[in-house]
């Protein structure tokens, strides 16, 4: 139950017992409101597969999207709607139990990191991101974390069943440590020297863009572990955009770089060349 309903109405303001009504009528349908975003998400998916559209940001940063603004600023702009929701929502619930204060601090380790540590990491003075990718964005963020916010607070069990919990919060750590570390990797290419370079070490040796694979591989673990309709759409929009991103990464590697390695994947690991590189003991025949 929403919080101002517990103690009656009459001690508080009209726009907060509006807000309360609005996440109470969002609560009721909250089922139907995860499958439309989930179907939203593929539909974006299939758009963007099929158009090759690359989202003007970043490397592929281009005129024509709406005036820009400091590429720094923009990725702390468009991020912090999902880094305040999760924490403000429970304000308007009940108290909290391990399970819940668990997921909320798992999504502030990232978008603590993503919002506030991370623009100021980022290599990229004079860069401009348009101000359509930066709405955009901030309006995804607060979907995606109004819904989020609002299952662990209000819907979210007293806890998973054992295996769930574990098995996705090994997930979770594992794509966390490889998007921090490749990340780290690409910003440390930029420290020196301007422009684009060539990244290698860690997954750069197999794939063009392992750093998005580890966010994929972070919010599929999010989401086994919170076992929800809103934490899988949120898995859902995450490959939308970073698989196509991918993509279009590893072609823009290979336009402007003669010498680029030939045998890496965009996205995902060739696992036998792994396994027989690392392993050599496999390729001995009985």
């Amino acid at each position: 139950m929403v919080k101002c309903w517990q103690n009656g109405t009459s001690n508080y303001s009209g726009e907060y017992l509006y807000f309360c009504m609005i996440l109470e009528k969002i609560l009721l349908h909250f089922h139907q409101i995860t499958l439309i975003w989930s179907l939203m998400a593929l539909i974006t998916f299939v758009f963007l597969w099929k158009s090759n559209i690359r989202a003007p940001y970043g490397r592929h940063s281009q005129a024509g999207w709406g005036f820009m603004i400091d590429n720094k600023f923009a990725w702390f702009l468009m991020e912090l709607p999902a880094l305040l929701l999760i924490p403000l929502i429970p304000f308007y619930g009940p108290s909290l139990h391990p399970f819940q204060i668990g997921l909320i601090a798992l999504w502030t380790l990232h978008y603590g990191y993503r919002t506030l540590i991370f623009p100021l990491r980022i290599k990229t003075k004079g860069k401009k991101m348009p101000i359509s990718i930066v709405i955009s964005a901030l309006f995804f963020n607060l979907i995606n974390g109004l819904l989020n916010g609002l299952w662990i607070t209000f819907l979210a069990p007293e806890k998973m069943p054992f295996q769930w919990q574990w098995i996705g919060l090994l997930i979770f750590i594992a794509g966390w440590a490889i998007n921090q570390y490749h990340d780290h990797l690409l910003i440390q290419i930029r420290k020196h020297q301007k422009g684009y370079k060539i990244p290698y070490g860690g997954l750069f040796q197999y794939i063009s863009c392992p750093n998005l694979l580890g966010e994929i591989i972070e919010w599929g673990g999010f989401a086994i572990l919170a076992w929800n309709g809103a934490a899988f759409s949120f898995f859902f929009w995450t490959c939308a955009n970073l698989i196509p991103r991918a993509k279009n990464h590893h072609q823009w590697y290979l336009e402007q770089f003669p010498n680029y390695p030939k045998n890496r994947n965009p996205l995902w690991p060739p696992l036998g060349q792994i396994i027989h590189r690392h392993f050599p003991f496999t390729n001995n025949k009985s």
